[in-house]
């Protein structure tokens, strides 16, 4: 736990990284938008400027001659004024031998012609921009005006713009901030609360409460499937528990059976014949024991996946007929031979005949087992071949059946009805075990019904073509 909180929290990392981003991308919005309005300032103040020059050459020009006004100073200034042009601005009047006529303000014919010659030039960076307007008289052109500004001044950009932008920046990056703040604490509380339950279900407390009321579907399903994992954790906790409980009793009984049969025929509490019976019974219950003990470890080299499955092509047949053979040798007198109904063709499967013999031969057992008294067992094994390229192996018989409550826990690990408790111990494995070898081998176990006229489970393998 630690080494866990070294790490960087959801909320932290996500802020300062947004707050980041956000902010260069601000700056450079910003800073791209004050380029765009300068740029359209100046043009738009050039167009002014022209506007001017032109207002004053009309002002200037009198039939065939220059008419420098006396009020042209003053409109010149009032011009300024109202289209808010601070005094970086000159308006220069040249006759048509480019002779100073008028600037305001005054200047010498030699500065007039430097400011002129530095703002019509093509360099890069002048001082000043021109705008120029012909006077034009009834015989023509009598002169020119020219109105210079400063290049600073027409990109200039008033300082309550500046400050608008700025602030309106900081709002930006607050507001992002913010709202980034509040969504990372809202999706880092229910994380957190999950992480915290995770952290008592690694110390063992399975039973753990989750408000279950997020808005966002995402994170109410997180909530909601760990709530579940956590119930079946508890739920497998218990099961472990109770199976451990009763493997413990399962094999403890035998132990504890064949050992008080061996001490009693030590101890000579039992002689002769009766000694014989003692040491067979005993020798029985070593059986029992060793077959559960056999079935744990295959159940474990099974679910660890260390048990060679092969995939052999088979003849259906008569492996079925050879299996019902063989197991008909080891069942007592009582027990009836199996019904076999075979297909009229050749069938071939695709599996291990070993494997299959144990899920046949274990289904079998538990049809001997699940007998009702005072009613003769009947068994049936029926193969059918299907059109999707399957075949199927139904053994059915007129047993007990399974109880409805049972029926869908047939096939778990450690589970064992009440009745076939006490009538035959063991630990419950051999449906599992039978299961994990039809899948392995591409198949399928299945129980396709039971009631108390008996049962019928479904092997489905598929066909070797």
């Amino acid at each position: 736990m630690d080494k866990l909180n070294k790490g960087t929290s959801i909320l932290h990392y996500w802020t300062i990284r947004y707050l980041l981003i956000i902010s260069i991308g601000l700056l450079i919005t910003t800073a791209a938008t004050f380029w765009w309005i300068r740029q359209e300032a100046m043009e738009n103040r050039m167009q002014t400027i022209a506007l001017l020059a032109q207002e004053f050459a009309d002002l200037s020009a009198k039939d065939d001659s220059i008419d420098i006004s006396p009020r042209l100073r003053d409109l010149f200034n009032n011009r300024k004024q109202f289209f808010k042009l601070n005094t970086d601005m000159c308006i220069i009047i040249l006759d048509q031998d480019g002779q100073l006529l008028f600037s305001n303000p005054a200047m010498s014919e030699e500065r007039m012609r430097l400011e002129l010659n530095e703002s019509l030039s093509n360099a890069r960076s002048p001082e000043y921009k021109a705008a120029s307007a012909p006077i034009i008289g009834s015989e023509g052109v009598l002169g020119k005006v020219f109105v210079l500004q400063s290049v600073r001044s027409l990109k200039y950009i008033p300082r309550n713009e500046v400050l608008f932008f700025g602030l309106l920046q900081v709002f930006l990056i607050i507001l992002s901030w913010l709202t980034i703040y509040l969504l990372s604490r809202k999706l880092a509380k229910p994380v957190q609360t999950v992480a915290a339950a995770a952290v008592q279900i690694s110390g063992g407390e399975y039973n753990i409460k989750l408000q279950k009321s997020a808005k966002e579907r995402e994170i109410n399903e997180l909530i909601v499937s760990f709530q579940n994992m956590a119930g079946k954790l508890q739920q497998f906790e218990e099961s472990r528990a109770f199976m451990l409980a009763g493997v413990s009793h399962e094999l403890k009984t035998p132990v504890t059976s064949f050992k008080g049969l061996i001490h009693a025929v030590r101890e000579g509490v039992v002689e002769n014949e009766e000694a014989e019976e003692f040491l067979d019974i005993a020798l029985l219950e070593a059986d029992k024991l060793q077959r559960m003990v056999e079935d744990l470890l295959d159940y474990n080299a099974m679910t660890a996946g260390i048990i060679p499955i092969r995939h052999n092509r088979i003849a259906a047949s008569p492996l079925l007929s050879e299996v019902v053979y063989q197991w008909k040798l080891t069942q007592a007198e009582e027990v009836c031979e199996p019904m076999l109904i075979l297909p009229a063709h050749p069938l071939y499967l695709l599996g291990d005949p070993l494997r299959i013999q144990q899920i046949i031969v274990n289904l079998l057992n538990n049809s001997v087992q699940a007998g009702e008294t005072g009613r003769k067992l009947q068994l049936t094994l029926e193969l059918r071949e299907q059109p999707e390229g399957t075949a199927r192996i139904i053994v059915t018989d007129n047993g007990t059946g399974i109880a409805p409550d049972m029926q869908s826990q047939v096939f778990e690990a450690f589970v064992r009805s009440r009745e076939k408790n006490s009538i035959v111990r063991g630990l419950g494995l051999g449906l599992t075990f039978s299961r994990l070898l039809a899948e392995s081998m591409g198949g399928s176990l299945d129980l396709l019904e039971s009631s108390e006229q008996g049962s019928t489970f479904l092997l489905e393998l598929p066909l070797g073509r």
